[in-house]
């Protein structure tokens, strides 16, 4: 692996550890978001929390690390996989924020910029999976959970195994991640989605 692709990698991490929802919640309300409902830093809480037009911008800046990175990727480098390991390095760094010491949101956001730009048909594969899973149990987490499942296997039939390797890892990082959502889903305590919010 080449400079270069290292550089890309690392700088793909740090761009993935900007905690837009924590910045854009403390900016506005001079709290820490992670003190505030699910205390997860994503778009879902900040929805919930601060209304749809923070929620919005807050999934949109968090979608644009994935972005951003795929496309520098795809213009400077030939090997999907070494485009994708970016990928998947802003998805971790999302997680796993370098700036708030190794904790973050979930990665489904950074995970749709990612393939919006590295292939979009796994992000049509995702809405269906994610809106009906959503429309059936009314849990953004389990329409979260389905729809990067639903991402793995479609790629996994359409990609090298070298991707397909690299998209398992994030997939699987992502569902543990959801852990504590999965076990207030079991019990039951788990917040349903409403557009009833605030602004």
């Amino acid at each position: 692996m080449s400079q270069h692709e290292i550089l890309f990698i690392v700088c793909s991490y740090l761009l993935g550890s900007i905690p837009f929802g924590f910045i854009l919640y403390f900016l506005t309300e001079r709290k820490d978001i992670r003190g505030e409902g699910s205390g997860n830093i994503g778009a879902t809480n900040i929805l919930r929390i601060k209304g749809k037009r923070v929620g919005i911008v807050t999934l949109i800046l968090d979608m644009l690390k994935g972005i951003i990175v795929i496309a520098y990727g795809l213009r400077h480098f030939d090997s999907p996989v070494t485009i994708l390991l970016g990928g998947a390095a802003v998805i971790i760094g999302h997680m796993f924020s370098l700036y708030l010491k190794f904790k973050g949101g979930k990665g489904v956001a950074s995970l749709l910029g990612v393939f919006l730009m590295f292939h979009f048909p796994s992000v049509v594969v995702f809405a269906c999976a994610f809106f009906l899973t959503l429309f059936l149990t009314k849990y953004v987490s389990a329409g979260s959970i389905t729809g990067v499942t639903a991402v793995f296997f479609f790629t996994l039939f359409t990609h090298i195994v070298e991707v397909s390797t690299i998209v398992l890892v994030v997939v699987l990082l992502i569902i543990v991640k959801h852990g504590p959502n999965i076990q207030r889903m079991t019990a039951g305590t788990e917040n349903k989605f409403s557009w009833k919010t605030n602004g």
